[in-house]
């Protein structure tokens, strides 16, 4: 019986480790509020975000993998100012009838440890896709204090031509380079 009770333990100990599977989460709209920055002018930096955002977070920080999907509405465009907004959604900056989504694809995040620090993808925008690197400069999952479940967060920026895109109305005037910055919370599937 002993013999047969240390056989057991042995093969335990030097069985297989199991892995952690990968986590699925779901971008929560109401707190994924995309932004840009734009030079105006020469005389100011121009601020607005997107208000209607939707995707999916895929983590397996024990791996070192991950995916991230992002879809933002362009016409969910909001700077405070609605003339400018009209104009924003129209042909002129983001054609919102022709392309009514911006979207962000990674399928390969960067980790520092268990902690991703960039997502490496893809951005489509105006129907042009160039490849985009994405910083995340914070991040964060643990249980939600009010929601009661797992939830995961992060900011996330890089900077664009608008230009590659086909973006191109008010070119120097109005600056070609956009800093994007995308805050995500998500909770686990």
């Amino acid at each position: 019986m002993t013999r047969k009770l240390a056989l057991v333990s042995i093969a335990a100990m030097t069985a297989a480790p199991a892995f952690a599977a990968p986590e699925s989460y779901s971008i929560d709209p109401k707190h994924t509020l995309p932004s840009f920055e734009i030079n105006h002018l020469g005389f100011s930096t121009q601020r607005g975000r997107f208000n209607t955002t939707s995707g999916k977070i895929t983590l397996d920080r024990e791996a070192k993998r991950g995916s991230v999907l992002v879809n933002i509405e362009t016409a969910s465009v909001d700077t405070g100012v609605a003339k400018l907004e009209e104009h924003l959604r129209a042909e002129d900056f983001f054609n919102v009838a022709q392309y009514p989504t911006m979207t962000f694809k990674s399928n390969n995040l960067k980790f520092n440890g268990e902690v991703p620090v960039a997502a490496e993808g893809e951005l489509t925008l105006l129907g042009v896709t160039k490849p985009v690197t994405l910083a995340i400069t914070a991040f964060k999952c643990a249980p939600h204090p009010i929601a009661k479940k797992e939830a995961c967060g992060a900011d996330a920026t890089t900077t664009i031509k608008r230009s590659d895109f086909g973006m191109k109305y008010a070119l120097p005037a109005v600056g070609d380079e956009v800093k994007l910055v995308i805050n995500v919370e998500a909770f686990k599937d």
